[in-house]
């Protein structure tokens, strides 16, 4: 790593773990909850290792940094726990947002991972003593992937994938980490050109290998267990036409809403399930008065009137996977958003076309969603309402029928990825004997 980039990020790492000793833990903005959370982290991981470590078992370290890579360490997860119960399954994780998904992995232990210092990092590792650590999708910790390298830790990567226009192939952030992707022991990239940019951010030819995305596999199996006769998903269950828009922005709502109003005129049935990405008072009562500004019948997810509502308003995170069931087809959120296009797979899997925003550049999925005709960009409100119209006809099937097959076309990656890290697990076990 280049000296003057080391010296600066291991500063910006020691100021925000110190920054984390101050600040109070019940902050609503997300950048102040996770220094708040990174309070007594290291005490955290020492007291489980000091508690349930057994050092006899081989123990995979996965780290995913929200949400949207949590998904695609799930799998090879499950595949673990299955496969070989006798392992010690740890997995960590950056944002606020996925404390509540990883409380629900099948592992041993999870937190958050502590800011990127050296020492921080050498006492991690030596607490997990971990057989293998492997990261899913892209976002790597240098600092981390020393410590690891230094104690002959091997690294690993799923699902690796690097956008076109990733701020990573260049300047600062290339200095920062080139030495670190060198590090790595094998690494599975979706494709063959996300394998051909990873080799630009420093990973080694030989350790690369086209595995696929596991996000696939997590979403068709979500949507074959989902069980539409039971509890929510049967109160809300429905003849009428329905739209379900999730993880949508108030730049997405701007524009679904008043579309879908459009929509609903010619199609006076239609119904639609907003399901905001960050359900907050703050967030809800806007729509709500929307849509008494608009002689609209709106309920909360869970009350009475909910299964009677024009516009279902989803109140709580972790069902939006669940309420695609009900729809004729989706909008995706994130489209109308600097944070970018959130899973438009999910939709897909439950075989219903999907619409999203012109952000939609660094999201490979609604790229393949577009060539196989099972998706569509929306830029303005007349957009929305036609598509809208469309798709609560007959055309839904036929564009449903794409999407769901494109997700059946990426079923594997899983595997594939869980032969990964089982190498991985072999590696670590070769060299100690």
């Amino acid at each position: 790593m280049h000296p003057i980039a080391r010296a600066a990020y291991v500063i910006a790492g020691q100021a925000a773990t110190l920054a984390s000793t101050v600040t109070p833990p019940a902050s609503q903005k997300k950048f102040l909850r996770s220094l708040a959370a990174r309070r007594g982290v290291m005490d955290q991981w020492e007291g489980w290792s000091k508690a349930h470590r057994d050092p006899s078992r081989p123990l995979v370290w996965l780290h995913a940094p929200s949400v949207g890579e949590g998904l695609q360490a799930r799998p090879v997860i499950e595949l673990l726990r299955a496969r070989h119960p006798q392992w010690q399954l740890a997995y960590s994780y950056f944002s606020p947002s996925a404390e509540s998904f990883a409380a629900r992995l099948p592992v041993d232990v999870t937190g958050y991972l502590p800011f990127d210092t050296p020492d921080q990092d050498r006492r991690l590792v030596a607490a997990l003593r971990p057989s293998a650590l492997v990261f899913a999708k892209l976002d790597v910790w240098p600092m981390l992937c020393e410590a690891a390298a230094a104690a002959r830790v091997p690294l690993g990567m799923v699902s690796g994938t690097v956008s076109p226009g990733s701020k990573r192939r260049g300047g600062f952030a290339s200095a920062l980490l080139r030495d670190a992707y060198a590090l790595f022991n094998a690494v599975g990239a979706i494709s063959t050109d996300d394998a051909r940019r990873l080799v630009e951010l420093g990973c080694r030819e030989e350790v690369l290998r086209v595995t696929g995305d596991t996000r696939y596999d997590q979403v068709w199996a979500r949507a074959a267990a989902v069980k539409r006769g039971d509890g929510m998903l049967r109160s809300l269950g429905s003849p009428r036409p329905t739209v379900v828009a999730g993880s949508t922005w108030p730049g997405d709502e701007a524009v679904v809403l008043s579309g879908w109003l459009e929509a609903r005129d010619r199609v006076p049935r239609a119904r639609l399930i907003i399901a905001p990405h960050e359900p907050t008072e703050d967030h809800l009562v806007p729509i709500e008065r929307w849509a008494a500004a608009s002689g609209v019948a709106i309920a909360r997810l869970g009350t009475e009137d909910a299964s009677d509502a024009d516009i279902v308003l989803v109140d709580r995170v972790g069902v939006l996977g669940d309420l695609y069931a009900l729809g004729t087809c989706a909008f995706v959120g994130g489209g109308f958003h600097a944070a970018g296009l959130h899973s438009v797979l999910e939709p897909a899997a439950y075989g219903i076309p999907v619409m999203f925003g012109p952000r939609h550049d660094k999201s490979r999925d609604a790229g393949l969603l577009l060539e196989h005709d099972g998706g569509a960009v929306v830029q303005t409100v007349a957009e929305v309402a036609d598509v809208m119209t469309r798709w609560m006809g007959p055309a839904a099937a036929i564009a449903g029928a794409h999407a769901r097959a494109l997700v059946e076309s990426g079923l594997g990656a899983a595997e594939k990825a869980y032969e990964l890290v089982t190498g991985l697990v072999k590696r670590a076990e070769a060299a100690s004997d």
